[in-house]
């Protein structure tokens, strides 16, 4: 959803979180993952096939 361009409360409305949850996530999930920016969090999930380019 983030690679898609919604927001964290976009994100937290769809899935019953709040947007601080949506934020943690992905701030967790990135720092694991060793990368900076919701650029290098969409180019990593293109690059894995986790998601495809429309």
């Amino acid at each position: 959803m983030v690679a898609l361009g919604h927001t964290s409360a976009e994100i937290a409305e769809q899935l019953s979180l709040s947007a601080k949850t949506v934020e943690t996530y992905r701030a967790r999930g990135t720092e694991k993952l060793g990368l900076r920016t919701r650029v290098a969090l969409v180019k990593f999930a293109l690059q894995e096939g986790l998601i495809k380019k429309e």
